[in-house]
């Protein structure tokens, strides 16, 4: 894995995300994307009903700090979803981030590569490439692996720097939504250094390739957090139960949480269902893992 480079100082946040410090993953330009001019953009969806940034070039950590109060050492990586088109910023990302800095988890909102959007509707173009799956997954191969690389390049910061950051580098979590699953399962099953797999883990209606499936599982125990909707539009429930199956047949702990509604991309959304409080459920199974 290439080495990450930062520098010491972070930059402080702007614009309407009010995380408490923007750290760039990479000095310059990200490795084995040297060429891409695309610029970075985030606006409000009218498909999706919420904020997306898309357009990633330049990957970046959005740090919500632990209410000092409160704060355990805990640090969470979070991997908003979007098809790898764009990022769900708000509802899988901020959102839960602030929930977590609450409850003093030290919250990091990853935005990782993205496909280049060519119009001005990132989640439109990314339904219309939907339509061809073969297509959509040939063109999403590169990205993931270099998601995986941004991910990867994240723990590996958060541990070498985790004395300034108030973190504790063996209380490392990540979570991710839908696409954002696929990206935290590539530092699960695909980190060839140890320093880079995460202490525990959660997959929030995602739908892991048959690459991931078939992957070892790491040896030291990862806990593992599962919840999905039975009614997904895009029909990815059955992927995390296969992945649940792998978790258990392994011997390592998991947790499985499947809604009969709730639709895909329901995220820190409100629907007046049982599933809007899937968040609180996972406060929970993280209070008794001892990470809260």
């Amino acid at each position: 894995m290439k080495k990450l480079i930062i520098a010491g100082l972070f930059l402080m946040a702007a614009g309407s995300i009010d995380a408490q410090k923007t750290i760039p993953l990479y000095q310059g330009k990200a490795p084995g994307t040297e060429s891409w001019t695309q610029k970075e953009a985030q606006q409000y969806s009218d498909l999706f009903k919420t904020e997306v940034v898309y357009n990633v070039a330049q990957p970046s950590m959005l740090v919500f700090e632990a209410d000092k109060a409160k704060a355990n050492g805990t640090v969470i990586v979070i991997a908003p979803g979007g098809g790898f088109q764009s990022l769900s910023i708000n509802r899988e990302g901020i959102d839960l981030a602030k929930k977590l800095s609450a409850k003093g988890i030290t919250a990091v909102v990853l935005k990782y590569r993205l496909l280049e959007t060519k119009s001005n509707d990132p989640a439109r173009e990314m339904m219309e490439n939907l339509k061809s799956r073969t297509s959509f997954d040939e063109r999403t191969a590169p990205i993931k692996m270099m998601a995986g690389e941004d991910i990867r390049t994240a723990i590996s910061y958060l541990r070498t720097h985790a004395k300034e950051m108030n973190i504790k580098a063996d209380r490392l979590g990540v979570i991710g939504f839908s696409a954002g699953s696929t990206v935290i399962l590539e530092s699960v099953l695909h980190s060839s250094d140890a320093s880079t797999i995460p202490n525990f883990a959660a997959s929030i209606y995602g739908g892991p390739s048959e690459d991931l499936l078939k992957a070892e599982i790491p040896k030291p125990p990862i806990p593992l957090f599962i919840c999905a909707a039975s009614d997904d539009q895009l029909k990815l429930a059955p992927k995390s139960i296969l992945l649940y199956n792998k978790w258990t047949e392994a011997g390592q702990p998991a947790e499985l949480h499947i809604y009969e509604k709730g639709g895909h991309g329901f995220g820190m959304g409100k629907q007046n269902l049982p599933v809007d409080h899937w968040s609180d459920i996972y406060m929970e199974w993280l209070a008794f893992h001892k990470y809260l």
